[in-house]
């Protein structure tokens, strides 16, 4: 996995982001963390930019998405027992998903996506319940966008360090999340500062040089 992205950079990002969306067990983590840390330079391969990991991670997040939407929808409970097994779908996983949907509804397509484990097969009892494509479109982008840009500005900022930190991403599920956010904001602040360090005058001005001569 890590030789994929090293090789390919953002077209694997995206193939593997798919993936794990459509329920394949490919660990984000690793994706967008070596993703991040790739933007930084600290890895060999591609550098590509931190703006486009995130958004190669988010558009593979949501593709995959609707293929475990559409298998939903049109396969039905039958189907995904049939043929989950190939993908490593585990009944008890569509089950959990399936509960966490009938009890909270439409916006668990939404929380979900905060949540490691129940993230990977929400789509599915989404389109078992015949969710609208584009409604089930928008919490699938808002849910993925957050946890696919922590994930890739914490590789970024630890670099080469990245694999500490997705062993550190094992812990406890709303801890995750609140990390996610917490992430997105420093990253926020810190882009903040930079661009107004950058718009201040550096040097001497005009006037300056004009009292030296």
């Amino acid at each position: 996995m890590q030789h994929l992205i090293v090789t390919y950079g953002l077209i694997a990002i995206f193939l593997l982001m798919a993936a794990e969306s459509a329920c394949v067990p490919v660990p984000s983590e690793v994706t967008m963390l070596l993703g991040g840390a790739l933007a930084a330079g600290a890895v060999s391969g591609p550098h590509p930019s931190l703006a486009a990991v995130i958004a190669a991670g988010t558009v593979g997040n949501v593709a995959g998405s609707y293929l475990a939407w559409l298998a939903g929808r049109y396969g039905g409970r039958p189907a995904l027992r049939r043929w989950g097994r190939y993908v490593l779908l585990r009944p008890d996983d569509v089950d959990r998903a399936q509960d966490w949907f009938v009890r909270r509804g439409a916006s668990s397509v939404f929380w979900a996506r905060l949540l490691p484990g129940i993230r990977t097969f929400i789509s599915l009892p989404a389109g078992i319940a015949g969710m609208a494509p584009a409604r089930f479109g928008l919490y699938t982008v808002a849910g993925c966008l957050p946890w696919t840009a922590a994930l890739a500005v914490a590789g970024y900022a630890i670099g080469a360090n990245w694999h500490a930190a997705e062993e550190a991403m094992r812990g406890p599920s709303y801890l995750i999340a609140g990390a996610a956010v917490l992430i997105i904001v420093i990253a926020g602040v810190v882009a903040l500062r930079r661009r107004r360090r950058r718009s201040e005058p550096s040097g001497c001005t005009t006037g300056d040089v004009t009292a030296a001569e």
